[in-house]
């Protein structure tokens, strides 16, 4: 029988960061006496059938289908990224981004040009999108922005839309953002943040239902334990990550209500 897979695709932003990944994977594995294998999936493979795999055993996963329950998971352990903006903890944000050459100076400038989104069950690309730009909704103008461009899947279209002119303005993950500017600083030197979104549930290392449960505690109670060990900061620093913390299902209701809340007032996509 094939041994449960580890991925780390939400957040390899460049080999150097998915070696990092994969090296601190079997770290964790090794501690938790689960045996994993590292397995590639790299874009334009959809994330959906990456997750509905039934051999997870550490995979990232993105809160908002945690909690929609898009896949029979159990979350695990989600990243503390090492920036201020987190407190340290387990948590991200949505960056809005602009070219660094655009005349915007607020969010509101760019009002009636040309948004971007991912995909529907994206956090940060439209979940968290869409619960920011629902404060600035009024009776009179439910429609912000005169043309939406959606669908464009991962953070890194989004970025290269924003730089081609194809879009005003996008979301990116500030986690993956983070990395990106660490690890090719000059994929993000033409962009620059108006604004970032409220803080959610980072996302997740999960595992497969099926996976044992005494195993699930093993890796859970391993990841929350890395950051006392000795190998962790050589690759934590490439990953600009200062620890994980255990979550679980109900740690993703946030993400719920934000979707509740934008739907009941009529916001079903960001617009």
């Amino acid at each position: 029988m094939d041994l449960p897979i580890a991925n780390a695709r939400m957040y390899a932003v460049a080999p150097a960061a998915e070696a990092s990944w994969q090296a601190l994977l079997a770290h964790i594995a090794e501690e938790a006496d689960v045996s994993l294998r590292y397995v590639p999936y790299p874009a334009p493979q959809p994330l959906e059938a990456l997750w509905a795999r039934p051999d997870l055993g550490a995979v990232f996963m993105c809160g908002y289908p945690i909690a929609l329950r898009l896949a029979d998971v159990v979350p695990l352990a989600a990243p503390i990224p090492a920036a201020a903006w987190a407190g340290r903890r387990a948590v991200y944000r949505s960056d809005l981004i602009v070219r660094a050459d655009a005349p915007y100076r607020r969010l509101e400038d760019t009002f009636e040009g040309r948004l971007g989104w991912t995909v529907e069950h994206s956090h940060s690309g439209f979940n968290a999108l869409r619960h920011h730009l629902l404060r600035h909704r009024r009776s009179g103008r439910p429609q912000l922005y005169r043309q939406v461009v959606g669908h464009l899947v991962t953070a890194r279209r989004i970025l290269d839309a924003v730089v081609a002119g194809e879009i005003d303005v996008g979301p990116l993950d500030a986690y993956w953002h983070m990395l990106l500017r660490h690890h090719r600083p000059e994929l993000v030197a033409a962009i620059r943040v108006l604004e970032s979104t409220d803080l959610a549930p980072a996302p997740a290392f999960v595992a497969a239902a099926s996976l044992p449960a005494a195993a699930a505690a093993r890796l859970r109670a391993s990841f929350a334990a890395a950051q006392q060990r000795p190998w962790f900061a050589a690759l934590a620093a490439p990953l600009c990550l200062a620890g994980f913390a255990a979550v679980d299902h109900d740690s993703y209701a946030p993400t719920l209500a934000w979707d509740r809340e934008a739907k009941a007032a009529g916001y079903a996509e960001p617009a």
